[in-house]
């Protein structure tokens, strides 16, 4: 390291002046790294904002009001037939107990996760029973989830959620 003079306009001003080229002084990278981190972290929100977004809001809402008219319909005709429905989950095995005026061969049991729409699945129950009906699960269900029986006409429809009480099996029902 060397001390540089100045001309006598500067007379007492004196610095030092490094040897070491800039990278490879602490300083310039210190100021790099602070903008630098501040682009790798927005570059992170934006991908977690993307890859976990929720699906609670409907572009199309007008028709999806439409379709929920019609659902309630469906509902309603389960209604007059007296159609109801006790779910029981065990492990990835699915049965339900139904009860009411007609006794389908099978029928179409869906699953919603409350909020990722990724999540959802269907299995067709079939009936090994009078009144009992199973289905294999393609994957785990937890409590809160949304479940919708339908008929395979399309002619009626039951609503519900799993509570903890719909797991067989196991001391604890598994965590969302």
């Amino acid at each position: 390291m060397r001390t540089v003079t100045m001309p006598k306009a500067h007379k007492n001003v004196r610095w030092r002046e490094d040897d070491e080229p800039w990278y490879q002084q602490f300083w310039p990278w210190f100021l790099i790294a602070l903008p630098g981190s501040v682009v790798i972290a927005g570059l992170s929100t934006l991908y977690i904002a993307n890859r976990y977004s929720d699906d609670l809001v409907v572009d199309e809402y007008y028709k999806d009001g439409l379709a929920i008219n019609k659902e309630l319909g469906k509902q309603a005709i389960a209604q007059e037939l007296g159609i109801s429905a006790q779910i029981k989950v065990l492990d990835r095995r699915a049965q339900v107990r139904l009860s009411g005026a007609l006794s389908p061969e099978s029928f179409i049991l869906r699953f919603s996760h409350p909020l990722e729409a990724d999540r959802d699945f269907s299995a067709t129950l079939s009936q090994v029973a009078p009144g009992l009906y199973q289905a294999a699960l393609p994957a785990e269900v937890s409590p809160n989830w949304h479940w919708t029986m339908e008929a395979t006409d399309n002619q009626w429809r039951l609503d519900g959620s799993l509570g903890p009480t719909d797991f067989i099996g196991s001391e604890r029902p598994p965590q969302p």
